[in-house]
């Protein structure tokens, strides 16, 4: 554990042999859930140095709240896999990744309790603070990886992260119809920060983020005028 992170933040360690060299800054937090059935999965698959396809994360906090940290924060962990995020896509290089045990949308998605998130609030303070990491670049893995990933899903409370600055707040639009077509949406999608590779796949993570009551993959009004929301936001240095 780095020197400067405050020992009553992490529980316990549990080393992953599965990290390398960063190559950028560290400018991101990438959250995640497990999706896995237990924690006990969940950690034992981010500790296997010998499976075909080993991942890792900086961190992984159990349903109780118990943060155990797996690779040091000067590692590059390996959780965000084949992603994009603001014209970077050394993803892993960039960011201190976080799994939050939750069996996920293919165990059976569940909330997250209240001392799951009371664990992470602080956690992710820290590490924002120390990194000079802005809000909007606070990010879920589907965020990054729109194709592949849900996580860490329409349940997750971002608000809540909001209201202690740790997260970007809901917008609220002023305008309704922002974009002459879609094309023109998708473009200004790109430009907050998401691969549009596939364009209902990035609605779709879209959504999931800012309308996670209604996931279509389709544009329409409200979604404009949330995007135009943040992207204006953005211009005038409010997203930090």
């Amino acid at each position: 554990m780095a020197g400067d992170m405050r020992d009553w933040l992490v529980h316990a360690h549990v080393p992953s042999p599965n990290f390398n060299a960063r190559l950028l800054p560290v400018t991101m937090v990438v959250l995640h859930y497990t999706g896995l059935p237990t924690a006990e999965e969940a950690l034992a698959r981010l500790t296997d140095g010998g499976h075909a396809n080993p991942v890792s994360a900086h961190y992984m906090i159990d349903e109780a709240g118990k943060v155990i940290q797996l690779v040091d924060e000067e590692h590059r962990a390996w959780h965000a896999g084949a992603s994009y995020w603001r014209g970077i896509r050394d993803v892993n290089s960039a960011s201190v990744g976080i799994e939050i045990v939750n069996p996920g949308h293919e165990w059976g998605y569940t909330d997250f309790p209240d001392a799951q998130i009371e664990a992470l609030l602080p956690l992710l303070g820290d590490i924002k603070k120390r990194h000079g990491i802005s809000r909007s670049n606070v990010v879920g893995h589907s965020d990054i990886a729109p194709a592949r990933k849900m996580d860490p899903g329409e349940k997750f409370p971002w608000e809540r992260l909001a209201r202690h600055k740790l997260a970007l707040p809901m917008p609220r639009p002023s305008y309704q119809q922002v974009f002459d077509n879609d094309g023109a949406f998708y473009l200004a999608l790109e430009r907050f920060g998401y691969d549009i590779t596939d364009g209902p796949a990035a609605v779709r993570a879209f959504e999931r983020r800012w309308r996670p009551d209604l996931i279509t993959g389709e544009v329409d009004g409200e979604i404009c005028a949330l995007l135009f929301e943040l992207l204006l936001q953005r211009d005038l240095g409010k997203a930090r």
